[in-house]
């Protein structure tokens, strides 16, 4: 298994004996998104921002969340429904996966008992959909941070073939605005509040047909030469108004990120999660029509492209999504997948890369691959 860092070599690869069979059993239907109505410009950080941020990032502003993950996937959810008009009734499974939960062994490091319980992954999860009204529904919560969505279709991909009418929901929520500090140059303006809802269907279902075949999904830790992820707690923490104004909180608990570690490990690792996706699939570099990677930044972007032209996948890569929203952590490849719904066609590579566990030396990478029908 590779480090991360390193780059893995494409050689050819036979197809497995299920590829065929996989390929037409599950799919994207439909994609819907929850944007947050609160809107933070660059403006409001008052000239602390460094001067090329812009150009590395290609955010202008974010969204920021008054309400929690569950009541945003709802909302999400909602949306699809209006988009797709699915019955929640034909819902076979939920994979709820929050990037801004926090991980058991912080929370109850440093947070009562109380608000730890809020955080777990798999209480959230089953919240999640009791309050869709989908109690008996088999429910994952995960956090996986920004390479979510791979974990997630990874997990849809691996449950029970769907009856005819069947669908999954794979829902994503980013809520980085409750535990960042507002003081902080280096990770403040990077994140923004969103949340997606994808409905996973049937190759035979004739309600919910798929427009993106689910070829591949994937997504793994790989260890890292430093801790590049944490937790502290801080007081007097500075956070903004909805009037667009600033005020402090008095304790939070907040996240800190080494930003120049992740901006060379993260396009490697995208590459090797890339590269590993088409050798496990069978699929050669010059057969990919479409990246759609995790939306870091597009300074990022720009170094994934260098790397994964150096396996021979020379095609379009989608950047700069970032510049309404910031980096959305584990909703931004569905949310890229949307805004070029009507260009998607071909094999559709999705790479992703994030941060491991806080406070543990390592990165996750993950791939998604699809196929329009």
């Amino acid at each position: 298994m590779p480090e991360a860092g390193q780059t893995v070599i494409l050689r050819s690869a036979p197809k497995p004996a299920r590829y065929v069979e996989r390929t037409k059993t599950l799919g994207i239907s439909a994609i819907a998104a929850y944007e947050p109505p609160w809107i933070l410009g660059n403006e409001w950080f008052a000239g602390s921002l460094s001067r090329k941020f812009v150009q590395h990032t290609g955010i202008l502003s974010r969204r920021i969340s008054v309400e929690d993950e569950v009541t945003m996937g709802l909302r999400a959810v909602e949306n699809l429904q209006s988009r797709a008009g699915c019955d929640l009734q034909n819902c076979k499974a939920v994979v709820f996966a929050c990037s801004s939960l926090i991980h058991g062994y912080i929370a109850r490091r440093f947070l009562s008992a109380e608000r730890a319980r809020r955080e777990d992954f798999r209480a959230v999860a089953r919240e999640f959909v009791e309050r869709l009204g989908i109690p008996s529904v088999r429910a994952f919560g995960i956090n996986w941070g920004c390479s979510g969505y791979s974990k997630a279709m990874e997990i849809a991909f691996r449950c029970p073939r769907l009856k005819r009418e069947q669908f999954m929901l794979v829902v994503t929520v980013n809520r980085t605005s409750k535990i960042t500090d507002y003081g902080c140059k280096v990770t403040a303006p990077i994140f923004g509040d969103f949340a997606q809802a994808t409905l996973l269907g049937g190759a035979d279902s004739r309600r919910y047909p798929m427009e993106l075949a689910l070829v591949h999904a994937a997504a793994e830790r790989q260890p890292a030469n430093g801790v590049f992820f944490n937790f502290h707690l801080r007081e007097n923490v500075l956070v903004p108004s909805p009037a667009g104004g600033r005020g402090f909180d008095p304790r939070r608990l907040v996240f800190s990120l080494d930003m120049m570690g992740l901006g060379d490990g993260a396009p490697r690792a995208m590459a090797n999660a890339a590269a590993k996706a088409l050798q496990a699939s069978g699929i050669r570099p010059e057969e990919v029509n479409l990246v759609v990677p995790h939306q870091a930044g597009s300074g990022v972007i720009r170094l994934t492209a260098m790397k994964l032209e150096e396996l021979g996948i020379r095609c379009e890569v989608v950047n700069g999504l970032t510049q309404n929203v910031g980096n959305i952590s584990s909703s931004s490849v569905p949310y890229a997948l949307l805004q070029n719904w009507d260009r998607l066609h071909g094999t559709i590579l999705c790479p992703t890369a994030a941060v491991g566990k806080p406070g543990h030396p390592s990165l996750t990478q993950g791939c998604v691959i699809l196929k329009a029908t």
